[in-house]
């Protein structure tokens, strides 16, 4: 997992873009091709080569790089001679209720990365978690410590792991506005639900990692 937060100027881009194309007849849904359970909000196809939001589009290809070369560092194992760009890029706007089940992504490479970013949060997610300490956090009792986060799961997750000395097989990550997640496609996660007025508005996207000779070919 990557973690990088976003310049305000890229999140005011983005908000820009999105705040203008609702209100036009030609926004594009993907709800037919995007598994979240969004009854009250909308998911839109984006147009990552608008002008508003170049130096996005700049910014999450030169992280897709650095990603590539972090993993090549931590595992020893290189990707060189690659290429990156968007896939698709998508908004997703929740809304109270609102919510994504467990899913993964799909890119045109073998090599996927994805990536999600938010850029309104909310003030009521991530409150009720901040009332407990470390040693007190915990999932029962109605705490609601996790509503509107977003969970990864990368393995069996089991009540005994601990006793085991097994690892965490699984995260859960509050949203902040400006923070962005860059991960393997194929891991999978999804969205908790929250209650309360207010837009959680994130933008997705999934990045290809062509072969240099590849992507010259198209």
């Amino acid at each position: 997992m990557l973690e990088v937060f976003l310049p305000t100027k890229l999140v005011d881009d983005l908000n820009t873009y999105l705040d203008e194309y609702r209100k036009t007849a030609d926004k594009k849904s993907l709800a037919h091709t995007l598994v979240g359970q969004i009854h009250q909000g909308e998911q839109l196809l984006m147009d990552h080569k608008h002008d508003l939001l170049k130096d996005y589009y700049q910014f999450i290809t030169n992280m897709g790089v650095t990603y590539l070369q972090t993993f090549g560092n931590i595992t020893g194992h290189y990707h060189k001679n690659k290429t990156i760009d968007i896939d698709e890029l998508w908004s997703v706007h929740s809304y109270e209720g609102d919510y994504n089940p467990i899913h993964d992504h799909g890119t045109q490479t073998l090599t996927g990365i994805s990536t999600t970013t938010w850029t309104k949060v909310p003030e009521q997610i991530g409150k009720k978690g901040d009332t407990q300490t470390p040693q007190d956090f915990s999932l029962y009792n109605d705490s609601g410590a996790c509503d509107g986060f977003l969970a990864f799961t990368y393995g069996r997750n089991e009540i005994m792991n601990t006793k085991r000395l097994r690892p965490p097989q699984s995260c859960t990550i509050k949203p902040e506005v400006g923070k962005q997640l860059m991960f393997p496609s194929w891991l999978q996660h999804m969205v908790y639900p929250f209650f309360g007025e207010g837009e959680r508005r994130t933008v997705a996207a999934n990045l290809n990692c062509w072969d240099t000779k590849e992507k010259n070919d198209k």
